[in-house]
């Protein structure tokens, strides 16, 4: 039915970071991709098509508190209006559906919902990047 596809932590340094990741798990740069505002850089490792996301937000200059810092575990679908109803069949409340596009071209398809706890989980569609 869905997938995991990756997860998100927000960093303030990129190269650090990059670098940490290389050396404690094996993770390579898989993509990246540069907006105006933030940069995301995905990784991944050979053993699982399971990435992390790295979200620089340019500019900051403070470290994230870790207690309200926003990051989401993401799941790939099939039908991405079809999973949102079922959801919402089964009474659950996700979010509008989005599209994020980068240099005038679709980058994904998504839809955001919180488990009890307030953790957000993306649901995308899948295609491009987000198979």
């Amino acid at each position: 039915m869905a997938k995991p596809i990756h997860m998100m932590v927000r960093v303030l340094d990129e190269a650090r970071s990059v670098d940490f990741y290389q050396k404690a798990f094996g993770l390579e740069i898989a993509d990246r991709v540069d907006f105006p505002d933030f940069t995301l850089i995905y990784m991944s490792g050979p053993d699982a098509p399971f990435e992390l996301e790295l979200t620089v937000n340019k500019g900051n200059i403070e470290p994230y508190n870790l207690g309200n810092g926003y990051g989401h575990l993401a799941f790939a679908v099939n039908d991405l209006e079809v999973e949102r109803d079922r959801m919402v069949g089964r009474g659950l409340a996700p979010k509008d559906i989005k599209q994020m596009t980068h240099e005038g071209k679709p980058l994904g398809k998504f839809f955001f919902i919180e488990d009890p706890d307030g953790y957000k989980i993306e649901v995308l569609q899948k295609g491009g990047r987000f198979n």
